[in-house]
Protein backbone atom coordinates (compact mmCIF):
# COMPACT_ATOMS: atom_id res chain seq x y z
CA UNK A 1 0.00 0.00 0.00
CA UNK A 2 1.42 3.40 -0.99
CA UNK A 3 1.99 6.17 1.51
CA UNK A 4 -0.31 9.23 1.52
CA UNK A 5 1.14 12.42 0.06
CA UNK A 6 0.73 15.59 2.11
CA UNK A 7 0.40 19.03 0.52
CA UNK A 8 1.50 22.00 2.63
CA UNK A 9 1.21 24.94 0.23
CA UNK A 10 -1.37 27.72 0.80
CA UNK A 11 -4.77 27.79 -0.87
CA UNK A 12 -5.81 27.87 -3.66
CA UNK A 13 -2.67 26.02 -4.75
CA UNK A 14 -3.15 23.41 -2.04
CA UNK A 15 -6.47 22.30 -3.49
CA UNK A 16 -5.06 22.16 -7.01
CA UNK A 17 -1.98 20.17 -6.04
CA UNK A 18 -4.02 17.78 -3.88
CA UNK A 19 -6.29 17.12 -6.86
CA UNK A 20 -3.21 16.37 -8.97
CA UNK A 21 -2.03 13.91 -6.32
CA UNK A 22 -5.42 12.19 -6.33
CA UNK A 23 -5.41 12.18 -10.14
CA UNK A 24 -2.34 9.95 -9.90
CA UNK A 25 -4.28 7.47 -7.80
CA UNK A 26 -2.74 8.50 -4.49
CA UNK A 27 -4.28 9.68 -1.23
CA UNK A 28 -3.72 13.39 -0.57
CA UNK A 29 -3.57 15.03 2.85
CA UNK A 30 -4.33 18.75 2.67
CA UNK A 31 -2.54 20.69 5.39
CA UNK A 32 -1.81 24.33 4.41
CA UNK A 33 0.85 25.77 6.71
CA UNK A 34 0.36 29.37 5.53
CA UNK A 35 -2.34 31.66 4.19
CA UNK A 36 -1.49 34.27 1.56
CA UNK A 37 -2.94 37.76 1.31
CA UNK A 38 -2.23 40.73 -0.98
CA UNK A 39 -0.22 43.71 0.19
CA UNK A 40 -0.65 47.34 -0.81
CA UNK A 41 2.24 48.31 -3.07
CA UNK A 42 3.32 51.14 -5.31
CA UNK A 43 3.71 50.37 -8.98
CA UNK A 44 7.24 51.10 -10.12
CA UNK A 45 7.89 53.09 -13.29
CA UNK A 46 8.54 50.33 -15.84
CA UNK A 47 10.87 52.57 -17.84
CA UNK A 48 13.46 52.10 -15.11
CA UNK A 49 13.74 48.35 -15.72
CA UNK A 50 14.46 45.98 -18.56
CA UNK A 51 12.96 42.79 -17.09
CA UNK A 52 10.55 41.45 -14.49
CA UNK A 53 11.61 38.56 -12.24
CA UNK A 54 8.87 36.33 -10.82
CA UNK A 55 9.61 33.47 -8.44
CA UNK A 56 6.05 32.58 -7.39
CA UNK A 57 2.69 32.35 -9.08
CA UNK A 58 1.29 34.07 -5.97
CA UNK A 59 2.99 37.30 -7.03
CA UNK A 60 0.94 37.28 -10.23
CA UNK A 61 -2.27 36.12 -8.56
CA UNK A 62 -2.18 38.59 -5.66
CA UNK A 63 -0.49 41.69 -7.12
CA UNK A 64 -3.77 43.11 -8.39
CA UNK A 65 -4.36 45.71 -11.07
CA UNK A 66 -0.95 47.28 -10.64
CA UNK A 67 0.56 44.42 -12.62
CA UNK A 68 -0.99 45.78 -15.80
CA UNK A 69 1.43 48.74 -15.85
CA UNK A 70 4.35 46.32 -15.99
CA UNK A 71 3.08 44.23 -18.88
CA UNK A 72 5.67 45.60 -21.29
CA UNK A 73 8.54 44.09 -19.30
CA UNK A 74 9.79 40.66 -20.41
CA UNK A 75 9.39 38.07 -17.65
CA UNK A 76 12.01 35.70 -16.28
CA UNK A 77 10.14 33.13 -14.17
CA UNK A 78 11.13 30.32 -11.83
CA UNK A 79 9.27 27.16 -12.78
CA UNK A 80 6.52 26.46 -15.23
CA UNK A 81 3.71 27.20 -12.75
CA UNK A 82 4.92 30.78 -12.31
CA UNK A 83 5.50 31.13 -16.03
CA UNK A 84 1.98 29.88 -16.80
CA UNK A 85 0.46 32.36 -14.35
CA UNK A 86 2.40 35.18 -16.03
CA UNK A 87 1.28 34.10 -19.50
CA UNK A 88 -2.35 33.99 -18.37
CA UNK A 89 -1.88 37.59 -17.17
CA UNK A 90 -0.70 38.46 -20.71
CA UNK A 91 3.01 38.83 -19.95
CA UNK A 92 5.75 37.87 -22.37
CA UNK A 93 7.71 35.09 -20.64
CA UNK A 94 11.16 35.00 -22.23
CA UNK A 95 12.85 32.54 -19.86
CA UNK A 96 11.77 29.80 -17.44
CA UNK A 97 14.40 28.86 -14.87
CA UNK A 98 14.68 25.32 -13.62
CA UNK A 99 17.14 25.69 -10.76
CA UNK A 100 15.79 28.33 -8.36
CA UNK A 101 15.84 32.11 -8.00
CA UNK A 102 19.61 32.65 -7.80
CA UNK A 103 20.21 30.61 -10.94
CA UNK A 104 17.42 32.50 -12.73
CA UNK A 105 19.08 35.83 -11.92
CA UNK A 106 22.41 34.56 -13.22
CA UNK A 107 20.75 33.34 -16.42
CA UNK A 108 18.97 36.69 -16.86
CA UNK A 109 22.26 38.56 -16.46
CA UNK A 110 23.91 36.30 -19.02
CA UNK A 111 21.03 37.09 -21.38
CA UNK A 112 21.74 40.82 -21.11
CA UNK A 113 19.37 41.98 -18.34
CA UNK A 114 20.86 44.89 -16.41
CA UNK A 115 18.03 46.32 -14.26
CA UNK A 116 15.42 43.80 -13.14
CA UNK A 117 12.35 44.37 -10.99
CA UNK A 118 11.42 41.50 -8.67
CA UNK A 119 7.80 41.21 -7.48
CA UNK A 120 7.91 38.98 -4.45
CA UNK A 121 6.39 37.74 -1.24
CA UNK A 122 7.09 39.60 1.97
CA UNK A 123 9.33 36.71 3.04
CA UNK A 124 11.48 36.96 -0.06
CA UNK A 125 14.80 35.25 -0.73
CA UNK A 126 16.13 37.65 -3.38
CA UNK A 127 17.38 41.09 -2.34
CA UNK A 128 18.51 44.19 -4.18
CA UNK A 129 21.94 43.71 -5.69
CA UNK A 130 23.56 42.92 -9.01
CA UNK A 131 20.97 43.10 -11.75
CA UNK A 132 18.09 43.11 -9.22
CA UNK A 133 17.49 46.86 -9.06
CA UNK A 134 14.34 46.72 -6.91
CA UNK A 135 12.36 44.17 -4.91
CA UNK A 136 8.68 44.96 -4.27
CA UNK A 137 6.67 42.73 -1.89
CA UNK A 138 3.15 42.29 -3.26
CA UNK A 139 1.85 39.54 -0.96
CA UNK A 140 2.34 38.10 2.52
CA UNK A 141 2.32 34.48 3.61
CA UNK A 142 1.13 34.15 7.21
CA UNK A 143 1.54 31.16 9.53
CA UNK A 144 -1.58 29.10 10.24
CA UNK A 145 -2.04 27.29 13.57
CA UNK A 146 -1.74 23.52 13.19
CA UNK A 147 -3.47 21.16 15.62
CA UNK A 148 -1.29 18.42 17.14
CA UNK A 149 -3.62 15.78 15.70
CA UNK A 150 -3.19 17.20 12.19
CA UNK A 151 0.59 17.25 12.57
CA UNK A 152 0.55 13.67 13.87
CA UNK A 153 -1.40 12.60 10.76
CA UNK A 154 1.77 13.23 8.73
CA UNK A 155 3.49 10.25 10.37
CA UNK A 156 4.56 7.79 7.69
CA UNK A 157 3.63 10.13 4.84
CA UNK A 158 5.45 11.62 1.90
CA UNK A 159 5.36 15.41 2.31
CA UNK A 160 5.71 17.94 -0.50
CA UNK A 161 8.00 20.78 0.61
CA UNK A 162 7.65 23.68 -1.82
CA UNK A 163 9.65 26.39 -0.05
CA UNK A 164 12.40 26.73 2.53
CA UNK A 165 9.96 28.45 4.88
CA UNK A 166 7.49 25.57 4.60
CA UNK A 167 10.30 23.13 5.35
CA UNK A 168 11.24 25.04 8.50
CA UNK A 169 7.62 25.25 9.64
CA UNK A 170 7.11 21.53 9.01
CA UNK A 171 10.14 20.77 11.19
CA UNK A 172 8.56 22.80 13.99
CA UNK A 173 5.24 20.96 14.07
CA UNK A 174 5.90 17.26 13.43
CA UNK A 175 6.39 14.95 16.41
CA UNK A 176 8.62 12.41 14.63
CA UNK A 177 10.71 13.32 11.57
CA UNK A 178 12.13 9.84 11.26
CA UNK A 179 8.97 8.36 9.74
CA UNK A 180 8.42 11.05 7.09
CA UNK A 181 9.78 11.17 3.55
CA UNK A 182 10.31 14.62 2.05
CA UNK A 183 9.91 15.49 -1.61
CA UNK A 184 11.48 18.95 -1.86
CA UNK A 185 11.00 21.29 -4.81
CA UNK A 186 14.56 22.65 -4.49
CA UNK A 187 17.76 22.24 -2.53
CA UNK A 188 16.84 25.38 -0.57
CA UNK A 189 13.52 23.81 0.45
CA UNK A 190 15.32 20.66 1.60
CA UNK A 191 17.85 22.67 3.61
CA UNK A 192 15.03 24.64 5.22
CA UNK A 193 13.52 21.43 6.56
CA UNK A 194 16.76 20.44 8.26
CA UNK A 195 18.05 16.91 8.99
CA UNK A 196 16.52 13.82 10.56
CA UNK A 197 13.87 12.81 8.04
CA UNK A 198 13.48 9.22 6.83
CA UNK A 199 14.28 10.39 3.28
CA UNK A 200 14.97 13.81 1.80
CA UNK A 201 14.89 13.95 -2.00
CA UNK A 202 15.04 17.00 -4.27
CA UNK A 203 13.13 17.30 -7.55
CA UNK A 204 15.24 17.51 -10.71
CA UNK A 205 13.40 20.71 -11.67
CA UNK A 206 11.41 23.20 -9.52
CA UNK A 207 8.10 22.32 -11.15
CA UNK A 208 4.95 20.76 -9.74
CA UNK A 209 4.84 17.85 -12.19
CA UNK A 210 8.46 16.92 -11.53
CA UNK A 211 7.87 17.20 -7.78
CA UNK A 212 4.80 14.96 -8.02
CA UNK A 213 6.77 12.38 -9.99
CA UNK A 214 9.29 12.32 -7.16
CA UNK A 215 6.61 12.09 -4.47
CA UNK A 216 4.86 9.19 -6.16
CA UNK A 217 8.17 7.34 -6.40
CA UNK A 218 8.80 7.91 -2.68
CA UNK A 219 5.27 6.80 -1.82
CA UNK A 220 5.59 3.38 -3.45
Amino acid sequence: MSRPIAVLRPEPGNRITAAAVEGRGRTAIRLPLFATRPLAWEVADPSGFDALILTSANAVRLAGEGMSRLRGLPVHAVGEATASAARRAHFDVVAVGGAGAAALVAEAEAAGVRRALHLAGQERTLHVGGIVAAVVPVYASEILPIAATDAAALTGCVVLVQSARAGARLAEIVPDRGTIRLAAVSEAAAVGAGPGWAVTAVAARPETETLLDLAVALAD
